[in-house]
């Protein structure tokens, strides 16, 4: 069963062969991060770490029983109880509900462990898989996206106050 846990140090080899092994499919939906990400992952890996340790970010990993990622959610801009929430996951666990499950346990996590108040997501107006997880997670749209938070089209913020939701 995947485990959701915080990104630490020792995780520097399977984050990068998760972005290596699903970088074409990352690059259909949101601008490609170039050879130079690729490159110097070690470098990115520890001031994401360097990020987290300041309380600006807070990175999670979806990881498999095997130690592969199937997931990057990063809670990031932390500031007066928001912070901006983005997430990728791997090709080959799209349309499982993976997405949906994990988004609402890092809501639950940002309120009960980190403090948050609220959440907000940008998604791409042509990424209705990414729009649909958002929404089934409890979020709202909010107001158009500025194309640098979507890769560089058009999109949508989304908003999660994090008071507990109600049992369905």
């Amino acid at each position: 069963m995947p485990v959701l846990t915080q990104l630490h140090a020792d995780h520097a080899a399977a984050v990068l062969a998760f972005e290596r092994a699903n970088r074409a499919y990352f690059a259909a939906a949101v601008s490609d991060r170039g050879d130079a990400y690729f490159d110097r992952y070690a470098d990115r890996h520890r001031a994401l770490l360097a990020e987290q340790a300041a309380g600006i970010c807070v990175f999670y990993l979806l990881v498999d029983e095997d130690g592969s990622v199937l997931g990057r959610f990063n809670l990031y801009d932390l500031q007066d109880g928001v912070a901006a929430l983005g997430y990728r996951v791997a090709q080959h666990v799209t349309g499982r509900g993976v997405a949906t499950a994990t988004v609402e346990e890092l809501c639950r996590l940002a309120r009960e462990r980190h403090g948050l108040r609220t959440l907000r997501a940008a998604a791409a107006d042509e990424n209705a898989a990414s729009r649909k997880v958002l929404v089934k997670a409890g979020f709202v749209p909010t107001g158009p996206a500025d194309p640098a938070d979507v890769g560089g089209g058009q999109g949508t913020w989304y908003r999660r106050d994090l008071a507990p939701r109600p049992p369905a």
